[in-house]
């Protein structure tokens, strides 16, 4: 088991980086804004390779898979998935991503202000995210913060699959001929 969780967990940490720093390179050219739809679609993308674990290891074990045993496979690879993400986020973020917070705040509180936000909330949440960036310097709360954006999606990627491939006619083994 540790073999095929260790293969495909860093497999998909590898797609989930590259992803994330193409996703980058493009909203830096102006083509792109920051979009939650694309960030989630690049997790799924990446997390696709958990079914695919549970699938080996299913294979390699007589075809036969439990829940239970699917979802530990599936969420071993989501977690390995998981740092490998942070991780890559940390050295985008001390190379190149340092003003985040401050780019990130401009946009949300400009996205406020054309919906029509009161004064008072705008400035109440400039306060709120001030003291959040104060927050996010913090190297433990930044990768801790950027671990909860993605292991929520590789835990529900994990149970669709244990879902799914404990049943032996969804994509069986092929027979040796």
């Amino acid at each position: 088991m540790t073999r095929i969780v260790v293969i495909f967990g860093l497999i998909s940490g590898a797609i989930a980086a590259a992803l994330m720093w193409i996703m980058f390179a493009v909203m830096n050219t102006g083509i792109l804004g920051h979009s939650l739809v694309l960030g989630y679609a690049t997790m799924i993308i990446s997390l696709s390779l958990v079914f695919f674990g549970v699938k080996s290891y299913r294979d390699n074990n007589g075809g036969r898979i439990t829940f239970f045993k699917g979802l530990q496979v599936g969420i071993l690879i989501s977690l390995i998935c998981a740092v490998c993400y942070a991780a890559s986020w940390e050295v985008y973020y001390r190379t190149s991503g340092g003003n985040f917070m401050a780019e990130y705040t401009v946009q949300y509180i400009a996205d406020m202000k054309e919906k029509g936000a009161s004064e008072d909330l705008i400035a109440k949440t400039q306060k709120d995210m001030a003291d959040f960036a104060v927050m996010y310097q913090n190297f433990f709360v930044r990768f801790g913060m950027t671990l909860l954006e993605i292991v929520p999606v590789g835990i529900v990627v994990a149970l669709v699959s244990a879902g799914l491939l404990r049943k032996r006619e969804m994509l069986p083994t092929a027979e040796p001929a």
